[in-house]
């Protein structure tokens, strides 16, 4: 018996949209706070608060890919 791999999304293409651009939106905001934090010469504690927009980038990017 061959199955074949079906796709099931779970959003439609308006939502994936908003994900796509929100997950590029945080990334840009990621970068732009990464080079603000270079050139303030802040410690190296405070690069710690950049986990959350490359993390909330990807995972926007990565739901809008897999439609989920």
């Amino acid at each position: 018996m061959n199955v074949g791999k079906a796709e099931l999304a779970n959003i439609g293409p308006k939502e994936t949209r908003k994900r796509l651009l929100m997950g590029v939106a945080m990334l840009t905001m990621g970068v732009v706070l990464a080079v603000i934090f270079t050139y303030a010469g802040v410690s190296r504690g405070w690069y710690s608060v950049l986990f959350l927009p490359f993390w909330m980038g990807t995972l926007g990017i990565s739901q809008a890919r897999k439609k989920t």
